[in-house]
């Protein structure tokens, strides 16, 4: 993924998408759910502490306002805390690393889940603890993952988080409890809780879908403005091929648990190659154009236990040739930044 991209993972249900998320994070249950076998790479930026330093606030007057000094420059004093002492924070040293995830200790994943990486769920009522209030549950977050925080900090972040997914009363929220929010204002506490740390990673399983239509714009168009403001990408996962068109800069189509076809997004909706990528535009209800009965691809998808190491897809193809009966088609790059595992583009490419 490259850094400050939106990657859109898609396919229908079953097809491994969510499953491929948890294994980021190392969230895949076990002992049924296991990584067998390949790397999951990471750049990690690891964090040295080499001193502290004092905490300053800017002085305000007695309306609120901030107040500036003869050159116009903000006026800050150090902050106390409630025993009247001045606040430190850590001063760090910071390094990259690359972490094989796939690999990496439990213990050590701390270091990179909820810090570098953080998820957004589909149903928000369900990751929200019900019996803590949204400040409690968001000061957590900073508390675990950010060195040095205090509870003051925490809460400052919890409310700064807030007003940044754009909640008009932070204060009042961070006060209250789930249930006393609508399904749009859970969904932006998520949010905010994914951004506590500004993470490098986030991951979007569906966040739309318990949602109404105008909001799920508004949940798109956050994401999308909280993206460019804190430099991180998002790999976005979904089954709707309208929010993968305006969202994203990068199409992953996946098929019974493999990568069939990706590329940039105008490569897979102006040239798709995968059968299953067309055969996924061709059920797309189009605006304007009137159809008795939408196509629909035939066939099931095939069971996931014990299968055939030949093309998944093949026995629902309508563009099979006798080399599909093979082994499992190799990946094909047909550009710099479009790759397809077909044997009906095993001309127009190179085998990666």
């Amino acid at each position: 993924m490259p850094q400050g991209s939106t990657v859109g993972v898609v396919g229908e249900s079953g097809c491994g998408k969510s499953v491929t998320s948890l294994s980021l994070m190392q969230l895949v249950q076990g002992p049924m759910g296991q990584i067998v076998d390949g790397s999951i790479r990471f750049r990690s930026t690891q964090r040295k502490v080499v001193g502290t330093e004092e905490i300053y606030e800017p002085v305000l007057d007695e309306k609120g306002n901030q107040m500036l000094d003869e050159n116009g420059k903000p006026l800050m004093r150090p902050s106390l805390d409630k025993h009247g002492k001045v606040r430190h924070r850590k001063v760090f040293e910071e390094s990259e690393v690359v972490y094989d995830i796939a690999k990496t200790p439990i213990s050590e994943m701390s270091k990179i889940r909820g810090r570098e990486i953080a998820m957004i769920f589909q149903e928000p009522m369900t990751s929200l603890n019900p019996v803590f209030t949204i400040g409690n549950q968001l000061d957590e977050v900073t508390l675990l993952h950010v060195d040095g925080a205090d509870k003051q900090t925490a809460k400052e972040k919890s409310i700064e988080m807030l007003k940044l997914v754009g909640i008009a009363m932070p204060e009042h929220v961070y006060k209250s409890y789930p249930h006393e929010l609508s399904g749009g204002m859970r969904q932006r506490v998520m949010i905010a809780m994914a951004l506590c740390c500004n993470p490098k990673l986030i991951i979007a399983d569906e966040p739309t879908t318990a949602l109404d239509v105008t909001i799920q714009a508004q949940i798109l168009d956050l994401l999308r403005d909280v993206k460019d403001k804190i430099s991180g990408s998002i790999m976005l996962i979904t089954h709707d091929l309208g929010v993968i068109a305006e969202m994203v800069d990068y199409v992953v189509v996946m098929y019974a648990g493999r990568v069939v076809e990706k590329g940039t997004v105008q490569e897979i909706f102006k040239n798709p190659m995968h059968p299953y990528t067309i055969g996924l535009q061709k059920s797309k209800p189009v605006v304007g154009k009137e159809v008795d009965r939408l196509y629909s691809i035939p066939g099931n998808v095939p069971n996931p236990i014990n299968m055939l190491q030949t093309c998944y897809f093949k026995d629902r193809c309508n563009m099979k040739c006798d080399a599909c009966k093979g082994e499992y088609p190799p990946m094909i790059q047909v550009s710099p930044t479009h790759f397809v595992a077909c044997y009906r583009c095993k001309d127009k490419g190179e085998i990666v």
